[in-house]
């Protein structure tokens, strides 16, 4: 037991550490041959915050852990909007001023609607899997069609701010990029192997573990970046950036888990944890959108509730998992 809970302490943060130096490296590489500062935000940084997630949910698919995999996937975006974007608005309420936004938000809307039903069956095929990545590849593609026919330089200086990786040699950079990924791996394995642990040695389910302790820790880079676009005022970027790592978590996350292995779903995932995601997207929606000539926002009031929210719901799973 105590190996597993070390397990989990060293694996979190070398996993959020490796993820940085692999995003870091993958950026100064992409500089050195030239790519724009858009095509590095949309596809390494938001390939990067999502990293956690993406092998972790591999590697649980890969052992037959299908809980953490859906967990991790499910239980970061529930994370992302009420945790995250909650404490973000408690800081520095979040006016929503960007049509990239406003258009952004119906398709992840859209997309949360759509995997929720995918798993009315309590079961996510090969065919579910592979239908997700399709919708992935169609809306990154998409995504970089109309920014660079569009608004090409305004999201090119913006994503330009927060893209990492110092002005480094190639050889450095790719050490990084290496370095990073194969830490990456061993973490996640790590991580993994302690969760299945803990939750084998309490007789907690394994997707409550995933909808916890993995989620809100792989969920983290999210939140350091979303606390930083916060503090140079950039609110549009905050809420870009985890609504691009719902998309990912839903679309790819749960598409590359489900085509290594076809995934069970246990029905009071579906009725307890996907519902109040469905919840908080269309809350989402609503607040930054805005109705009736309000101006889309989310003030401290609706961010202390969803914050207020995801305390009672992770309160409520812990004192589940142990009463059964």
């Amino acid at each position: 037991m105590l190996l597993a809970i070390a397990a989990i302490i060293v694996g979190l943060p070398v996993l959020l550490w490796s993820a940085g130096k692999f995003v870091g490296g993958a950026a100064g590489i992409a500089r050195h041959f030239g790519l724009s500062p858009l095509l590095i935000g949309m596809l390494i940084i938001g390939f990067g915050t999502s990293a956690p997630e993406i092998i972790v949910s591999i590697f649980a698919a890969i052992q037959g852990n299908s809980g953490i995999a859906l967990g991790n996937a499910y239980g970061s975006n529930i994370a992302n909007i009420a945790l995250i974007l909650g404490l973000t608005a408690v800081i520095s309420p979040i006016a929503v001023s960007s049509d990239i936004i406003k258009r952004e938000l119906p398709i992840l809307l859209g997309l949360t609607f759509f995997a929720s039903w995918q798993l009315i069956d309590f079961y996510i095929s090969t065919d579910d899997a592979f239908s997700l990545l399709g919708l992935f590849i169609l809306l990154m593609g998409w995504s970089i069609w109309a920014a660079t026919k569009g608004d090409k330089d305004k999201l090119a200086e913006g994503y330009d701010s927060e893209i990492p990786g110092d002005e480094i040699s190639v050889k450095t950079n790719a050490i990084w990029l290496f370095t990073g990924l194969l830490l990456l791996v061993a973490s996640s394995r790590i991580l993994v192997w302690g969760a299945v642990e803990i939750a084998t040695d309490f007789g907690v389910s394994d997707t409550i573990i995933g909808l916890t302790i993995i989620a809100v820790g792989t969920s983290l880079p999210e939140l350091a970046s979303s606390l930083m676009a916060i503090r140079k005022g950039e609110h549009d970027m905050a809420l870009g950036n985890v609504i691009g790592s719902n998309m990912f978590n839903t679309l790819a996350v749960v598409g590359i888990a489900g085509t290594i292995q076809p995934m069970q779903v246990e029905p009071s995932f579906l009725y307890r944890d996907v519902l109040i995601m469905l919840v908080l997207s269309v809350a989402l929606f609503i607040f930054c959108i805005g109705l009736k000539g309000r101006q889309g926002r989310l003030n401290r009031l609706e961010g202390g509730v969803f914050v207020l929210g995801y305390v009672a719901y992770t309160w409520y799973l812990v004192q589940s998992a142990f009463v059964s």
